[in-house]
């Protein structure tokens, strides 16, 4: 489903055209064009001068079109509940599309947006029904000075970690683990952060996991000769340790108290040819933990 751009500027005059994107599609990833016209205002904004008030101001040098009828200007009936994905890949798109003029303030290609998780069931001490709800972060993109982040929301979200404690204080449920996922980032001079891995067993109940994940099948493109990071991905994981890949937006997966699920989140792509990055960098990836010799050797040596 492609979301097609281009930016041209005329004098003091910014006109952003959306020619060959997509018609609006069945699902509900369809953007109104307010959240189309944010994700503009706030590329902006990021690019060129973050301290600039929030106002009409930043709107009034930028024209746009787009069809009425696509995925970022569509029209009732077009179901619309997930467009902050598509906001966020839109995003990118810009990004993208002014990386060429603004070159020391682009970054490569972000987790895609928030990755989705929810678990519900009945809980077996209160026999009362429970349902957890979390979006998760990933990797932010490398920049022309340093590496992408890691594990943290980018662009237009807005929420944040749950610890661990919280979730096991509140719900039937055991984070059996928690932490980055090792050669997620995208290679570069400054390399893509890495996406976050959870691993969540019910216990003592039968559960129910439904999700919705981006950038689990298109990873999130480098920039300026940097690699892509790594795409996310939900598995089921048996008690025999096999692992059952979902789709990116599975619903009502039940599973039991031997069986788990893993969410593991999208890295992003680096900036920069790998060959640039520096020794002292590629000493801090050796003894970061956060890489594999097979992965660094295949990519910087």
């Amino acid at each position: 489903i492609p979301i097609t751009v281009e930016v041209r500027v005329t004098g003091e005059r910014l006109h952003v055209s959306f020619d060959g994107t997509s018609r609006q599609v069945p699902g509900n990833i369809n953007c109104t064009a307010t959240a189309t016209l944010s994700a503009i205002s706030y590329t902006l904004k990021a690019l060129l001068d973050p301290e600039v008030p929030n106002n009409q101001g930043v709107l009034d040098v930028c024209e746009w079109s787009a069809a009425p009828g696509t995925l970022v200007n569509a029209e009732y009936p077009a179901s619309v509940a997930n467009r902050a994905h598509t906001a966020q890949r839109i995003i990118d798109a810009l990004i993208g599309a002014l990386a060429p003029a603004l070159k020391e303030k682009a970054v490569g290609a972000a987790n895609g947006a928030n990755t989705t998780a929810i678990f519900s069931g009945i809980d077996p001490s209160t026999n009362l029904r429970y349902i957890y709800f979390e979006t998760l972060g990933g990797g932010f993109g490398g920049r022309a000075t340093r590496d992408g982040k890691d594990g943290v929301q980018v662009h237009i979200t807005n929420t944040s970690n749950l610890p661990v404690e919280a979730i096991e204080m509140d719900y039937p449920l055991l984070v059996e683990a928690y932490g980055f996922v090792e050669d997620s980032g995208g290679p570069g001079q400054h390399r893509g952060g890495l996406g976050l891995r959870r691993i969540i067993r019910p216990l003592q109940h039968e559960c129910v996991f439904s999700g919705s994940g981006e950038r689990f099948r298109n990873a999130p493109w480098g920039i300026f000769g940097g690699e892509s990071g790594h795409p996310g991905r939900f598995v089921r994981v048996e008690p025999d340790g096999q692992l059952t890949e979902l789709p990116s937006k599975p619903s009502g997966v039940r599973f039991g108290p031997d069986q788990r699920i893993m969410i593991e989140t999208p890295g992003a792509g680096g900036y920069g040819h790998a060959s640039a990055r520096s020794p002292a960098d590629l000493d801090a990836d050796r003894v970061s933990g956060k890489f594999t010799p097979s992965y660094l050797a295949r990519h910087y040596e």
